[in-house]
């Protein structure tokens, strides 16, 4: 089980070190009760949370009013879910607990009824930090006792979310320390073989062995859950990882997906040459063309639509929220890959969707030196997305996990810059006369750009464009580029900068690549966060030397 989800989310529960759970307080050689120095509790629309920490591996007393919340929190990221519901039964049988059960039914229906919306922005504005919902968000609206007025002044904001999530309201690693340390450990290990039997029979919490779960790993992926909005997130060891084991596991053999033209080659290349040897078929759909996602769903029994918004390296814009509606109506699930975007500037749950997926390399990471993937929505598709993995492999390193920790610290930081210069690289883009065409969802010449203004509040770093020129005065721009490093991937500190026709596609003929829309004079461009001045200046000598 998640053992930070515990320690933050429920009320009146306490962690101890002892095998049993009778309650008893521990007492040291004087005599007295001993507490930890972080021993405290902090109020709750719910009720008043208090926490022990102890120094051994750490058995849970939960609450009477734990059923509703297991419901929703308390399974999140769990590598066995049956402990929860047997702990969940027992406390239900309780008639002690009926009135608590009803105030938390009643408070689950008013947090229901609250429907969050994202403001528009508009051309010049690259907005980041938007206020959320912290029953969605974070999962308790709390304020720490001894501050006055202090109701969602802390965790409101995607910024502070990113810094704390996951491990200032408490996490699963006994420490006094700021940072989270990193658990590498292969196994965890039983007192006895009646835990181990405890464990087999759901009726004690671990993670058994390295591959279900981890300490670090679990603080990441909360982090991620509280931007995005979300039950559970699944993190692994890179986003094609996360895209592949999520096709696999939620469209069955012989089954039916809807994607789009324009996404990342090797997500295309897995839908068209791998998944047919599972008899899965695939319609592939423009972006914006909801009459043939209509057709699709009428003519097949699609399970899943998968696709990326903004996409790459088109930046083409999915309407999330027509596409949910048409799907659910027939029965289909909906995942967008929200890397280019970020939670911090499209928040796909919100807008929909069942489950977002991301590159955490990109954005989240933020440095240009971890690989990981996660997938964030429900705990009942992530719980099945989570089964498969847990077979296939594909375990994130806990030391990659804590550099999305670290990277995700920065993310509101890193992104307003970010959204600040792409924006304004696009504009001085579309305006010089050597470049023929910009492709970026913040420009009115985008075409779906009324509609990046309803689903996102800021449009990323990176910008597509074209050259005025063939193959070889593209190779001259890029070449005379000083700043950006010449690579792939995006998102990071450093900016990046790449011919698609010869970074991603260099392996089929002009023909062929013309079919996906790649042309020669194709740039793509991952704005760091570098002063916006030197990057300007970059940019113009450059075209300048061509």
């Amino acid at each position: 089980m998640a053992v930070s989800t515990c320690t933050r989310v429920f009320p009146s529960f306490e962690c101890r070190s002892e095998s049993d759970f009778s309650g008893a307080p521990k007492v040291g050689g004087d005599g007295k009760q001993r507490r930890n120095r972080f021993s405290g509790g902090f109020k709750s629309a719910r009720g008043t949370a208090s926490f022990q920490v102890g120094l051994s591996s750490l058995i849970f007393r939960f609450p009477p009013n734990f059923v509703r919340q297991l419901s929703t929190k308390a399974r999140r990221n769990c590598s066995n879910i049956g402990v929860a519901q047997i702990v969940a039964a027992s406390w239900s049988n309780n008639p002690a607990s009926a009135p608590a059960a009803a105030a938390s039914a009643a408070a689950a229906a008013a947090t229901a009824a609250t429907e969050p919306t994202l403001p528009s922005v508009g051309d010049d504005v690259a907005l980041v930090d938007k206020k959320v919902d912290l029953d969605v968000n974070v999962g308790v609206d709390f304020e720490l006792e001894g501050l006055p007025n202090s109701k969602r002044s802390v965790f409101s904001y995607d910024g502070s979310v990113a810094i704390h999530a996951g491990e200032r309201s408490g996490r699963g690693i006994v420490t006094d320390a700021i940072t989270t340390p990193v658990v590498n450990t292969t196994a965890y290990f039983f007192d006895n073989t009646a835990q181990l039997i405890d464990f087999k029979e759901k009726r004690r919490a671990s993670f058994e062995y390295g591959r279900y779960g981890n300490p670090t790993t679990v603080v990441a992926e909360e982090k991620i859950s509280a931007l995005e909005g979300a039950e559970s997130t699944l993190i692994m060891a890179s986003g094609m990882c996360a895209s592949t084991v999520l096709l696999m596991a939620l469209v069955p053999a012989g089954g039916h997906l809807v994607t789009t033209t324009d996404c990342y080659r090797k997500t295309r290349i897995f839908i068209e040459t791998i998944l047919p040897r599972m008899g899965i078929t695939a319609t592939v759909i423009d972006p914006a063309d909801m009459g043939a996602l209509e057709s699709a769903l009428n003519e097949n029994k699609v399970s899943l639509f998968f696709t990326e918004s903004p996409t790459n390296p088109f930046l083409r814009c999915v309407d999330i929220k027509l596409v949910s509606e048409l799907c659910h109506k027939k029965g289909a699930l909906v995942c967008i890959d929200g890397t280019f975007a970020t939670p911090l500037n499209q928040k796909a749950l919100f807008l929909g969707a069942d489950l977002v997926l991301h590159s955490a390399t990109k954005y989240l990471g933020g440095h240009n030196d971890v690989i990981a993937g996660c997938i964030s929505g429900s705990m009942k598709l992530v719980s099945e997305v989570r089964n498969l993995h847990h077979v296939l492999g594909g375990a994130l390193n806990p030391n990659a996990a804590y550099l999305i920790i670290r990277g995700m610290k920065t993310l509101h930081l890193r992104i307003k810059q970010q959204n600040s210069t792409g924006l304004r690289m696009a504009k001085i883009l579309e305006a010089h006369p050597k470049v023929k065409r910009v492709y970026y969802p913040g420009l009115p010449s985008h075409p779906e750009h009324e509609l990046a203004k309803r689903q996102m509040t800021g449009f990323g770093g990176v910008v597509s464009f074209e050259v005025d020129g063939d193959l070889d005065t593209t190779i001259k721009f890029v070449d005379s580029l000083r700043i950006p490093y010449i690579a792939p991937s995006f998102g990071g500190c450093e900016s990046i900068v790449d011919q698609p026709a010869i970074m991603s596609y260099w392996d089929l003929p002009q023909s062929e690549r013309l079919k996906y829309g790649i042309r020669d004079n194709l740039v793509r461009f991952s704005f760091g966060v570098e002063d916006f001045e030197d990057l300007k200046a970059d940019v113009l000598q450059a075209l300048e030397s061509i």
